[in-house]
């Protein structure tokens, strides 16, 4: 009765704020958080954020069906698809800025917003350099010719809290100096 009175309680919470955050007790899967989202964004009339719901649904549902899927997404699968939705939202806004496309560059950054709801907080500059010096002092990387370790040790590592470019710059400033 407890647990069913507690998951009551994160489905109104969720339901209640504007986004339901998977860094709490990961008790509803992201599937269906996101579907609990679909609809308040619905009851609100919110188009944009209703707009990145759906999309994030729709790859979801795309990596459900894959071929060689089993069709469940485990936690890293679904953190790998927001992160991978999140960069593409942050090119195409380069893009469209670069192109002079406010409009489009700024349905672009709500849904970006919205999609990082979901994602765990982002590491600083400051905090990616710490992490990274501490993966090649383990590995024991000592030139440019480490880079394919650092980067490999650093991505599993940072996973869903850096941006890969972000890591890399780091990687290569660190290891070149």
């Amino acid at each position: 009765m407890l647990i069913l009175t507690l998951n009551w309680v994160i489905a109104l919470e969720c339901f209640s704020s504007q986004s339901c955050s998977l860094k709490n007790n990961q008790i509803m899967s992201l599937k269906s958080t996101i579907e609990s989202e679909i609809k308040q964004a619905m009851l609100n009339k919110d188009k944009d954020r209703l707009r990145a719901l759906r999309a994030i649904k729709s790859q979801i549902l795309l990596a459900e069906t894959e071929k060689g899927g089993s069709g469940e997404l485990t936690e890293e699968t679904e953190m790998k698809l927001l992160t991978k939705a999140a960069k593409q939202r942050r090119d195409s806004i380069e893009v469209f800025e670069k192109e002079g496309r406010d409009d489009l560059s700024e349905t672009e950054k709500s849904e970006l917003a919205v999609i990082e709801s979901f994602l765990p907080k982002q590491l600083t500059e400051e905090e990616v350099e710490e992490e990274v010096k501490q993966v090649i002092q383990e590995s024991g990387a000592s030139g440019p010719q480490d880079m394919g370790k650092v980067m490999g040790l650093s991505t599993k590592k940072l996973a869903g809290r850096a941006d890969g470019k972000m890591i890399s710059a780091i990687a290569k400033k660190l290891l070149t100096s």
